[in-house]
């Protein structure tokens, strides 16, 4: 059986844990990566065992990639993602998947045009505790739904956090999506945000936004990169689901290793686990199966729109209808 061809567009931190995971696939090969700056190419490109193109339409003109990680800064995304669907390859895009909602549409058309997969990266729903919650949503086991809450409380440097957005759409983004996940359709939508000393970062490292589902639902959703969280059972990274024939939770902190891992002061192995696992549900289920992927473009429309509401809620000082 032919292995999936995969190729990477950007070879940043996040590009590590992908090769992790397609290395340990039978059914998966990373052919080759393109990243920015060549030297930095190959330097992952040897640490991965594969090629290192010249340039994207290189990678895209290779017949052995079947399938393209788009890895690169969310500015470039919706570029990406175009060229790689009109050169025929599946994609999976990290996350933000676009911008705003106009490049997704564009995104989603050429996707459409060209009949191929595209999957945004939304992690959390890949690790199995999330799963089970699914399940006992789905089935009843929890009653009416009343109460979701996502709580983020890892401090970043300024200098790493200043690469980033905020933390409105660096992090906001996947609670949004876990939420519609796991909690409904959003109706309307209240945020509050703040930058913990703006010396080198002048984007929000705080922020919190109050969210009603449609189903009636009410949401919770925090996030911050000004700090830890060292009281007892810390909200590191935290969900809860709420209902009236019971509850469950899911933690970073269950499974901890006092190790550095990139901008985390330790290692929270549900983090690199949930990407690993999101590249295998990607390769195996989507591409290998030809399931559908759990998440899809139409998502990150409705995810970005509750990102730009909050971003209109936190300017406006107002309650937004969406």
């Amino acid at each position: 059986m032919k292995k999936i061809g995969i190729g990477f567009i950007g070879a940043g931190d996040i590009a590590n844990l992908h090769a992790e995971a397609i290395i340990d696939m039978d059914n998966a090969e990373l052919i080759g990566l393109w990243n920015r700056t060549f030297e930095k190419g190959e330097i992952k490109a040897n640490k991965f065992g594969c090629e290192n193109f010249a340039s994207v339409d290189e990678l895209l003109n290779d017949t052995r990639i079947d399938a393209v990680f788009v890895l690169t800064n969310m500015e470039t995304h919706c570029e990406y993602t175009i060229k790689s669907a009109q050169a025929g390859k599946h994609i999976l895009v990290e996350k933000p998947a676009a911008s705003n909602i106009d490049e997704l549409r564009q995104m989603q058309s050429a996707i459409n045009e060209a009949g191929v997969q595209c999957m945004p990266v939304h992690n959390y729903i890949y690790e199995p505790g999330i799963e089970r919650a699914k399940f006992m949503i789905d089935n009843g086991k929890l009653g009416d739904i009343t109460q979701f809450y996502m709580m983020y409380n890892i401090h970043h440097s300024d200098e790493i956090r200043a690469r980033y957005p905020g933390v409105i759409r660096q992090i906001l983004t996947h609670h949004s999506y876990t939420m519609l996940y796991l909690a409904g359709n959003p109706k309307t939508v209240s945020c509050f945000k703040n930058t913990v000393d703006d010396t080198l970062a002048p984007q929000e490292n705080v922020a919190m936004t109050n969210i009603q589902m449609e189903n009636g639902t009410l949401s919770h959703l925090c996030a911050s990169f000004a700090n830890d969280d060292h009281a007892g059972d810390p909200w590191s990274c935290i969900i809860k689901v709420i209902g009236t024939k019971g509850s469950t939770r899911y933690s970073y902190r269950d499974f901890v290793i006092n190790d550095r891992n990139g901008a985390h002061s330790q290692t929270y192995q549900c983090y690199p686990e949930s990407i690993k696992n999101t590249a295998t549900h990607f390769i195996y289920n989507v591409l290998g199966n030809g399931e559908e992927p759990l998440s899809s473009i139409n998502d990150a429309i409705t995810c970005q729109r509750i990102i730009e509401a909050c971003e209109k809620s936190v300017e406006q000082g107002i309650h937004v209808s969406l």
